[in-house]
């Protein structure tokens, strides 16, 4: 079977199970899916019929459609960066750098002497939203920017607009991505610049994302190559650097991603449409708000129908995650979890049970068998099971 057009959803950060090494990354025991489930509840009716309930014990829906199964992480690492690299064929066997208590001073030294800065505040692990109204006054009196991080492998800057204009923030971060390299070699590098006033301090929208290029090639770039089109919703094209992008779309939180991908999936001539709803992970996730994950878990269940709608006749529909982040442990961080893996088409007239996979490449791998690349190595292709 051919499909014209696949389209990849990940739900970030939503995981269905610590994996068999998830003790190294201090994981034993995430489960973040069911772990909401068990604490709040979850009504999804939708992603149930799907599969979902076969992998985890969610609810008896009357009759089950759609191929179901899960899959393991085979890169080092429990980040964004890697996840959806690996979702696009690219296996990491070293994870990025992280810094829990912030950055070494020498690397900080050097920053501030190549983008010609008296210093920078901050230095730590925290919420973007908590770190610029803790020092957004300083910041705006001192004109330092503030340098933090988070779970994830990045480097973030943050900046008042009428204090470091953005494109001079642009500038320090493009700087800050030259130095981090070698054995600082973050995922990302992140503008945010915000404005305001003193106690109501609020991001822009003139974030942007200063990504590692991909060590190897990705089923996007092998993609648009061949002249397939490659349309990216939400972060994925600052995940990817750019780099076998089509078209972006970069639209911010989970309803606007799904309208994106609904209109895309409506007119896209033949390729892949590849989409991430970030909102599980950076509102819910990280801020261990198992009730705000479970609003937008069923919330998008019930907009489900509409991609099914949206659905081209011969296309395909691939619904997964990059990592856990289970908001009921201590822990503010992502979980290294399996990942659902769902698929469904429309001529799908029962349930399919395609296992447990070794590798989010699985993924790439049947892209690249349906298209018949050849230009994928990681992985295997599950497109016989479909």
């Amino acid at each position: 079977m051919f499909f014209p057009n696949i389209i990849v959803i990940v739900l970030d950060g939503v995981g269905v199970g610590y994996l068999p090494d998830s003790s190294d990354y201090g994981d034993w025991g995430s489960n973040t899916l069911l772990h909401i489930h068990e604490k709040v509840g979850l009504n999804l009716p939708n992603l149930s019929r799907l599969g979902l309930s076969n992998i985890l014990p969610l609810s008896s829906p009357d009759y089950s459609i759609g191929a179901w199964g899960k899959m393991a992480e085979q890169s080092a690492g429990k980040d964004t960066t890697t996840g959806h690299w690996e979702i696009a064929g690219v296996i990491l066997e070293s994870p990025f750098p992280v810094y829990p208590k912030g950055f070494p001073q020498d690397l900080l030294d050097r920053f501030c002497h190549a983008a010609k800065l008296r210093g920078v505040l901050g230095n730590c692990a925290a919420s973007g939203t908590e770190i610029i109204e803790r020092l957004g006054d300083e910041h705006v009196n001192s004109g330092k920017p503030i340098v933090y991080t988070s779970a994830d492998s990045v480097f973030q800057i943050a900046a008042h607009e009428e204090v470091i204009p953005w494109p001079r923030l642009y500038e320090i971060c493009e700087l800050a991505r030259e130095i981090l390299v070698g054995e600082h070699n973050v995922g990302r590098v992140i503008a945010r610049p915000f404005l305001g006033k003193e106690g109501d301090y609020e991001r822009t929208s003139r974030r942007r994302d200063f990504s590692l290029l991909p060590p190897q090639k990705t089923i996007l770039e092998a993609l648009l190559e061949q002249r397939y089109q490659t349309t990216t919703i939400g972060k994925i094209a600052d995940i990817f650097a750019n780099q076998g992008i089509g078209q972006s779309i970069p639209v911010k939180g989970n309803p606007a991603c799904i309208d994106a991908t609904i209109k895309a999936m409506r007119t896209h001539r033949q390729g892949l449409i590849f989409t991430n709803l970030v909102d599980f992970d950076s509102l819910y996730g990280h801020r261990n708000d198992p009730l705000g994950f479970k609003g937008a878990l069923e919330y998008f269940d019930q907009r489900l129908p509409e991609l099914y709608e949206a659905l081209g006749k011969e296309d395909l529909l691939i619904i997964t995650a990059d990592h856990g982040n289970d908001p009921t442990t201590p822990s503010t961080d992502h979980s290294r979890e399996y990942v659902p893996l769902l698929a469904y088409h429309h001529k799908m007239h029962s349930s399919i049970d395609l296992g447990v996979k070794e590798s989010f490449a699985d993924i790439a791998k049947t892209i690249d068998d349906n298209f018949a690349l050849g230009k994928i190595n990681n992985g295997r292709s599950f497109l016989w099971q479909l």
